[in-house]
């Protein structure tokens, strides 16, 4: 196991800038920076929905596997040229969404976030996934990424959407869907 914390705040950072796992220092508002920062957000909100009493089984097996998922992709971004994620990594989540979303209905309209204070905690994880991929996106354009990282950050706002779907039906909560507003006069 690498270093262990023995003191929680070091000053190093008051300057505005952070250290990578290779010992470099980052501006704290760099893109890779920004990029892992929002992933370890999302790890905390995933955190949140694992807190709640009455997740199925599989889904807190899920989402538990998920969250060390995102600590290696942490990895991955605080650490130039490390990869952890590999093709498996979306191959696995690809299935995951094919069986969790199996038994739903087929949407035809847009679904609003919430539901169930779980489902909406689900809603709230992907659009933060969602950004943690901008963010991705955005370091990529200046420095190499793990394509996919990339990807399987794609793939796991798609499978947080599904599962608050899961998590409603379970609940025998019925979905919102998105109703358009009429055009003003």
């Amino acid at each position: 196991m690498g270093h262990r914390l023995t003191k929680i705040y070091t000053r190093t950072g008051d300057d505005g800038t952070t250290g990578l796992g290779d010992g470099q220092r980052a501006l704290k508002d760099s893109a890779r920076v920004e990029a892992f920062g929002t992933v370890d957000e999302l790890n905390s909100v995933i955190g949140l929905l694992l807190a709640a009493e009455n997740l199925q089984p599989e889904i807190r097996a899920c989402m538990t596997r998920i969250q060390h998922q995102l600590f290696d992709l942490g990895g991955e971004l605080c650490h130039p040229d490390t990869r952890t994620l590999t093709i498996d990594s979306v191959k696995a989540l690809e299935a995951t969404l094919d069986e969790f979303n199996a038994d739903l209905t087929p949407l035809k309209d847009f679904v609003l976030p919430g539901g169930t204070p779980e489902a909406a905690t689900c809603h709230l994880a992907r659009t933060i996934c969602r950004r943690a991929e901008r963010r991705t996106w955005q370091l990529s354009r200046a420095e190499a990424v793990n394509k996919y990282s990339l990807q399987y950050l794609n793939r796991l706002s798609d499978l947080l959407f599904v599962i608050a779907r899961v998590l409603n039906h379970h609940a025998q909560q019925n979905e919102q869907l998105w109703t358009p507003s009429s055009p003003a006069p």
